[in-house]
């Protein structure tokens, strides 16, 4: 059972590490939850001498959970594209040009 509860911590420790890579916001606190709850248990059913591991993948988690925590709580912030700005403008203003051409023929 020990093992069970090691193996799946590691597994959801991997993903949590994939899910705090990837741009995954707030999704990323699952696989985290889940890594902690099956290190914890691994880490209670652990003899004294045998809780290394089981301690390191709670030492893990738990940084990663944090890494999760700023990562969503900082802005996601878009740059403007000012060129891309002025050619809408200036698109705009050949169309209106266009369109008083277009009136002024008929």
């Amino acid at each position: 059972m020990r093992k069970a509860l090691i193996v799946l911590a590691f597994i959801f420790t991997l993903l949590s590490v994939i899910f705090a890579i990837l741009p995954m916001g707030t999704l990323g606190l699952l696989p985290v939850g889940l890594a902690l709850v099956f290190s914890g248990l691994a880490y209670a059913k652990s003899a004294a001498n045998d809780r290394t591991v089981p301690k390191w993948l709670l030492i893990v988690a738990g940084l990663i959970l944090v890494v999760v925590i700023a990562k969503s709580m900082t802005p996601d912030e878009v740059e403007k594209d000012v060129q891309m700005e002025q050619q809408k403008i200036e698109s705009q203003k050949e169309d209106l040009k266009d369109l008083e051409e277009l009136e002024a023929i008929e």
